[in-house]
């Protein structure tokens, strides 16, 4: 015991006795009566609340000097206030300092009567999360983030308990679920695992450095736009019962949405949306709606809708709820009624030149419509003779009543609701006029609870007429943010632009590996983590990211370097026989598939008399700085016991073309030391061995420029598609495609079932759900051809032994027809995309 604390002792003081009365030790009781402010008012609260006979415990008595400490520091707290929280420490409702101080900071803001709701979701009132659900929050973090290895465990920790949904959960069990779920993904950890040097291809690219993570660096969700964002209530609301109700819904949590219209394919610019809306949610332990803008029956159609949640969910990504537009339609037209009877809105009957002319198109000044001021009866029976069909398209529209006096065009009386003689997918025939975007996005987003409404900045000046319209209607109003769009250079992403280039057959259809859509860039190879860990590092801010394509591809090249397996590999074989080895001369050579990753596994290849060498790597003419293979020169093969040495060579007799070598082993006499390994396949039909690969894809640059004109067609590249027949790859080839095909299946069962249960259900049978093959195709094969590129399995395919999962050893069948797509070069090629 310190003298200070004697000395009161010995003193007698009051104070300290009356503390101690209600529970608080000598220390504590001390340590109160230090601040005058705070102590006086703790005395007052024991007093008024006769909390001396309360027979409070050690830890309730705390929390009244703690209560009494933030009471001191706040602005302005009243005393009935004050008796709120004194009423839930004492019914053990609040159970934790930090607990107290936000109760204290809570009733800053607001005044009795204090709702109960809205407090207990603020300050962790019977907050519950069970281990299982602490693991799934942990795993959407660690795919979210892109999260690489153990390496991060300690920042993860910290961010899972920086999350504002989990600020209550017992900081050991987030430690406990983190370290789980690290075990899960990364495998055991090993202390003192050296670190690998970076490949000699990626040091080179010095272009595209900037495009790696800093190991130190704070999360994405954590700094810049998406740090500095509002936290869940923060949104000011024309009224504070609004908030209130919102927050009763949301309990406090981020809840976002990802509003695509399904008109088109997404593409590589999506996938930044994507990652920015459900990223950003769970990383707070909140919800993500995905949400179909269906309000324009013109341009959807079902396979686009197919083919939103099939990439959401490729991307590592899964909807809390699936919901349309068009589920609100009923309200949204309750909704345009009462806008009219509030003079909010009139029905225009101009023409589409008229209404732009008026709103200022040549002169840059609005003028009001003619019809801006008709009875608001008027307008009421105009609009329901709109709904009944007695106008066809571009007779009438509803227009919004905003601000001509406005600056923003954006308050120049926007369309509310048109006329269109379409029928819809989901409602049929039922509506014959249908909301715009402008009406229907800020409705449903108020409708929904969206804590944060994020979009590119193209939509700032419409940030106004969404807060107009939720305003004008007396409506909960979330706070829309804006970020940077991405765009890649040299690539095209406007759908009618894709459209017409597939129409007019210069690509194969909207999944062309040579284009950016999402399901190109799937069935090119790309992996889905790679485009994550891409959109991650580039940060989020409110500038609009152009991305060289050279940057995106390093990006997949260096994801590959660790993930990808690694086969033997020939792209132009040429027959070598090695004349001093016997006709049935075998050797089973085990190798692994990554020399850095070892959990990868291993595969066995022959050795024969007879194998094949890319003709590539032997030419007539040797040199000083040559040292693959040339006639009486010696080269190494990869994984092979000894070098060859060329010894003479066969041509065509009419083309004179190469083809064959004849090469001796060094197997005998002092070993030589090659400069150079090239790459080798052998011919041995028993295992195989090589697997012939009917099609090699090779895609460059679909344009000629950066930029590509208005005339895009004009910029085409003639030779943005290369052809190549008759390449080789060992024959593990077949066990490790069997091998990732049963893993995708099984990861693909495993999610879906996860998500399934943990998902709101389907609003009807007609909404896209989860399914397994979603996340499953022949791209899930992808290697590395060693010191060639890397390659992933086409849907072209056709290949009975991976059609199935059933366990058996797989190999070539008749009928069988192989074709790989090169997902990207080993460096980058300064002439040429890979």
């Amino acid at each position: 015991m310190s003298s200070k604390t004697s000395k009161l002792d010995a003193s007698g003081d009051p104070l300290i006795a009356l503390f101690k009365s209600i529970g608080l030790n000598q220390a504590k009781a001390a340590e109160a009566a230090k601040s005058p402010k705070a102590a006086a008012i703790l005395k007052d609260t024991i007093e008024k609340h006769s909390l001396a006979t309360a027979s409070l415990d050690e830890k309730q008595a705390s929390l009244f000097a703690a209560l009494a400490s933030a009471i001191s520091k706040a602005s302005d707290v009243g005393e009935q206030e004050t008796s709120y929280i004194v009423a839930r420490i004492l019914d053990g409702k609040l159970k934790s300092v930090d607990q107290v101080s936000v109760a204290v900071k809570y009733i800053e803001s607001h005044r009795v009567p204090i709702d109960d709701v809205g407090f207990d979701a603020q300050c962790g009132v019977g907050f519950t999360i069970t281990s299982e659900e602490l693991l799934v929050q942990v795993n959407e973090h660690i795919t979210s983030n892109a999260i690489a290895g153990w390496d991060k465990l300690g920042s993860v920790i910290t961010s899972i308990r920086n999350s504002p949904s989990l600020r209550w959960a017992n900081p050991l069990d987030i430690k406990n679920a983190v370290e789980t779920a690290f075990n899960d993904t990364f495998g055991p950890k090993q202390a003192g695992k050296p670190k690998t040097k970076e490949p000699k291809a990626v040091k080179k690219e010095s272009s595209a450095a900037s495009a790696q993570p800093s190991t130190s660096r704070k999360s994405v969700f954590e700094e810049g736009f998406l740090g500095q964002l509002h936290r869940p209530g923060g949104n000011p609301q024309i009224h504070p019962h609004l908030r209130e109700a919102h927050l009763a819904t949301t309990g406090g949590q981020v809840w976002t949405r990802f509003p695509p219209e399904p008109n088109g394919y997404l593409h590589i610019g999506h996938s930044k949306a994507i990652f920015v809306n459900f990223g950003y949610a769970a990383h707070n332990g909140g919800k993500c709606y995905l949400r179909y803008d269906d309000t324009n029956p013109e341009k959807e159609e079902a396979r686009y809708f197919e083919s939103i949640l099939e990439m959401v969910r490729w991307l590592g990504f899964e909807p809390w709820k699936i919901t349309y537009s068009s589920d609100y339609f009923d309200k949204l037209y309750e909704l345009a009624i009462e806008l009219i009877k509030r003079d909010k809105a009139y029905v225009c009957h101009c023409t589409q030149e008229q209404i732009k002319a008026d709103r200022g198109e040549k002169r840059g000044q609005p003028r009001p419509c003619i019809h801006r001021d008709r009875p608001v009866s008027e307008s009421l029976a105009e609009f329901v003779n709109m709904k009944d069909g007695k106008y066809r398209p571009k007779e009438a529209n509803l227009r919004m009543k905003q601000d001509l006096e406005d600056g923003n065009p954006q308050m120049w009386d926007l369309t509310a609701y048109r006329v269109l003689d379409a029928s819809h997918h989901r409602t049929g025939d039922k509506w014959k006029i249908y909301p715009t975007y402008d009406y229907t996005h800020c409705l449903v987003d108020s409708f929904e609870n969206i804590s944060h409404s994020l979009c590119t900045t193209e939509f700032v000046s419409s940030r106004q007429s969404y807060e107009w319209l939720c305003d004008a209607l007396e409506l909960y109003k979330p706070r829309q943010s804006e970020y940077g769009r991405l765009s890649l250079e040299g690539a095209i992403m406007s759908k009618r632009k894709i459209l017409a280039l597939v129409e007019e057959g210069y690509v194969d259809g909207w999944d062309d590996p040579r284009l950016y859509t999402l399901i190109a860039l799937r069935r090119r190879g790309v992996p889905p983590g790679a485009i994550i860990s891409f959109v991650s590092t580039l940060g989020v801010s409110t500038a609009v990211t152009s991305i060289e394509v050279a940057r995106f591809e390093h990006a997949v090249r260096q994801y590959l370097e660790s993930t990808a397996p690694r086969l033997l590999m020939v792209m132009r074989p040429l027959k070598v026989t090695i004349e001093n080895l016997p006709e049935d001369y075998l050797l089973t050579i085990e190798k692994p598939l990554h020399p850095k990753v070892p959990e990868l596994g291993t595969t066995s290849v022959p050795f024969t008399r007879t194998i094949y060498i890319d003709a590539d790597d032997f030419r007539l003419e040797d040199s000083k700085d040559y040292f693959r293979l040339a006639p009486g020169k010696t080269v190494g093969l990869f994984q092979a016991p000894y070098p060859i040495t060329c010894t003479s060579y066969k041509t065509d007799p009419s083309t004179g073309e190469i083809v064959e070598l004849l090469c001796k082993l060094e197997n005998e006499g002092p070993p030589k030391k090659p400069k150079a390994f090239i790459q080798w396949v052998a011919e041995h039909p028993p295992s195989g061995s090589p697997v012939r690969i009917d099609e090699t894809r090779v895609f460059h640059r679909l344009f000629k420029s950066d930029n590509p004109p208005a005339d895009f067609r004009s910029d085409i590249n003639p030779d943005s598609l290369e052809v190549i027949k008759g390449a080789m790859v060992e024959v593990g080839f077949w066990p490790l495609s069997k091998q990732l095909m049963n893993e995708a299946r099984h990861d693909g069962k495993a999610r879906t079932a996860k998500a399934l249960e943990s998902s709101a259900p389907a609003a009807d049978d007609e909404t896209p759900h989860a399914t397994s093959e979603q996340l499953v195709g022949k791209e899930c094969v992808r290697f590395q051809g060693l010191r060639v590129a890397y390659f992933a399995l086409d849907k072209d395919s056709r290949i009975a032994a991976l059609d199935n999962d059933v366990d058996v050893e797989p190999s070539r069948e008749q009928g069988d027809y192989l074709v790989l797509n090169r997902i990207v070069s080993l460096k980058e090629d300064s002439g040429k995309t890979a």
